[in-house]
């Protein structure tokens, strides 16, 4: 998975994203139960900046004025209007528009689907992939709750306190921060976990229990 926010090394945008490598012609399934605003190709430069950037494009509304947008798909099963359940299969892999090869690009939306920054992080939408795993939302800010740039250290720890697990996290551009957190992270096996990092020369720690099938949210203040 291409995750949001990755700038494969400073090499590309800000991922507005999330990608699922996968064959020509897998089954694509709604997320959530709403109603298709649009299907088809995005010949109109819509829903980002530019004519045949998602090619085969499928928008659904949710409730709450939350959107998820399925791109790059070669077919289409459903129209705009129709009612989709979760878990319906709306359609299929592709790689029409710009993708370089065969995945899905799965975004959610929140306010205005038009706007091409109203993106929030799909993974912190999303059941994790397991039972037994969770997800974590990591806000760094300061004392005036402006949100900081960091590089972060999440690693889990047993209970007889040895490192099972280690993830390196960035915060998000500034262009993508635009919900409470500003770093994010899903699939997590539930445990105890150690989040670190330096910032204007300080270190900061804090200790967080990550559960099952739940989104656990922190607030790291600095200076």
């Amino acid at each position: 998975m291409y995750p949001f926010a990755s700038t494969s090394n400073g090499t590309r945008d800000p991922h507005r994203g999330v990608e699922f490598v996968n064959e020509l012609g897998t089954p694509v399934h709604a997320a959530g139960e709403g109603v298709v605003l649009f299907a088809g190709p995005d010949e109109v430069a819509i829903y980002s900046p530019w004519p045949i950037f998602y090619g085969n494009l499928i928008v659904i509304q949710h409730d709450n004025e939350l959107f998820t947008l399925y791109a790059h798909l070669s077919k289409i099963d459903v129209a705009a209007g129709d009612h989709v359940s979760a878990g319906q299969k709306i359609g299929e892999v592709g790689r029409s528009g710009v993708a370089i090869g065969s995945h899905l690009h799965f975004e959610v939306r929140r306010g205005d689907v038009e706007d091409y920054f109203s993106m929030v992080n799909p993974e912190l939408w999303l059941l994790p992939s397991k039972p037994d795993f969770g997800a974590l939302a990591i806000s760094i800010q300061d004392a005036n709750s402006a949100l900081q740039k960091a590089d972060i250290t999440v690693q889990q720890v047993s209970l007889s306190g040895e490192a099972v697990g280690l993830n390196y996290l960035e915060t998000y551009d500034a262009t993508l921060s635009l919900s409470e957190e500003n770093v994010g992270i899903n699939d997590l096996p539930s445990g105890r976990y150690r989040i670190t990092l330096i910032h204007n020369s300080g270190f900061y720690e804090r200790w967080v229990e990550v559960q099952s099938g739940k989104l656990t949210q922190v607030v790291i203040v600095v200076k």
